[in-house]
């Protein structure tokens, strides 16, 4: 990807994948069945199919499990011990992790509607200095027009600037929400919704997600 002056735009993404799933019940989501291998696998080719030059896996419950079965090879993994703290820890892991010059592409490894289309358009309309952020029209809401009931989601485009900023702020199970939440002017949404929902595989009823 390029900017406007043709600079080179590089992107590390981080596929966040840690957690035990302790609401689903089935273990760690990572190891989740999705089109014929773990969905861990899956979602993080799709940030490589997308646009990104390298990707991190930040693994924590049945991290030699979800190694074992899950094939990595092409990716690097890190390994949070304190993924019990939250998503939180797992992100500054897979920051420090990621080449300092890079921008960051942060997902979720239970969104398995994501894909490189979602990936690619992100990088595209990205701006420097700026958040850009995949968005999806809420089903259960009425249509009031184009833009409206857009609902904030993954994958988030950190640009390498702000890298640092939003670090600082990340604590527990919040991720950059604080950031995002203190510095909206610096947000940019992009409707994403003509290629998923953007949901997440949290309780039983999502299963259908990986159909």
């Amino acid at each position: 990807m390029t900017t406007g002056s043709g600079q080179t735009r590089r992107t590390t993404g981080i596929v966040l994948a840690a957690g035990a799933g302790t609401r689903l019940g089935l273990g760690p989501k990572a190891l989740l069945p999705y089109r014929g291998r773990p969905l861990v696998e899956a979602i993080a080719g799709t940030l490589f199919d997308g646009g990104c030059r390298d990707v991190v896996v930040v693994l924590g419950a049945g991290a030699a499990e979800v190694a074992a079965a899950a094939d990595l090879g092409r990716f690097r993994t890190a390994v949070n011990p304190d993924w019990l703290s939250g998503m939180g820890s797992s992100f500054l892991l897979g920051e420090k992790k990621a080449d300092p010059a890079d921008h960051l592409l942060v997902a979720l490894v239970d969104q398995p509607g994501l894909t490189p289309e979602t990936v690619a358009r992100l990088l595209a309309v990205h701006r420097p200095g700026r958040i850009t952020a995949a968005a999806y029209r809420r089903r259960d809401l009425p249509d009031g027009g184009p833009g409206s009931h857009l609902q904030r989601g993954h994958p988030l485009l950190i640009d390498s600037s702000l890298r640092a900023a939003v670090a600082a702020t990340v604590t527990g199970d919040a991720g950059a929400r604080g950031f995002l939440r203190a510095h909206p002017e610096l947000v940019d949404e992009v409707d994403c919704s003509d290629q998923s929902t953007g949901e997440d595989v949290d309780t039983p009823d999502q299963l259908r997600l990986l159909q």
